[in-house]
């Protein structure tokens, strides 16, 4: 049976990610105010989206995907070092299609990894020995159980 939290988490990431693909797209290509503001919309948009995701898995999930993230930004911006013009010229297809991609994975990745890092740390800063789920426990170890022994 495939849990529906689970299936949820994953559609709130992927609407988190698309909504930060949009404003980094449109705040990198559009030079004005209104652009702007509507970029800067969409991505509380995806901040929120990042927000209720957080709440749903563990803190370790949440540190997995936050390194995940990070290294695929790191991956994606070394793309940038080259050049997004040059690396657009060695694939088929139009060149300001693939650069306008590249900086959206960019900005999606580098927001999205930098809103689960943020999240990590509200978590792991409102955390409290005695507050952890029984499932947390067991998953970093804590001999501590929620139930007694007769």
């Amino acid at each position: 049976m495939i849990s529906t939290t689970l299936r949820s988490g994953r559609r709130l990431l992927a609407v988190s990610f698309a909504c930060f693909a949009v404003a980094g797209l449109a705040n990198a290509t559009v030079d004005a105010v209104v652009p702007t503001v509507a970029a800067t919309a969409v991505a509380v948009g995806g901040v929120y989206c990042v927000a209720r995701y957080a709440r749903r898995v563990s803190r370790r999930t949440l540190a997995q995907l936050s390194l995940a993230l990070w290294v695929a930004f790191l991956g994606v911006a070394g793309l940038h070092a080259i050049g997004l013009e040059t690396v657009a010229g060695t694939v088929p297809g139009p060149d300001s299609a693939l650069v306008g991609s590249l900086t959206a994975v960019t900005w999606a990745t580098l927001l999205l990894a930098a809103s689960t890092t943020t999240f990590l740390g509200f978590r792991e800063y409102g955390a409290t020995t005695g507050t952890e789920t029984p499932e947390e426990q067991v998953l970093e170890g804590n001999p501590r159980t929620t139930r007694r022994d007769n």
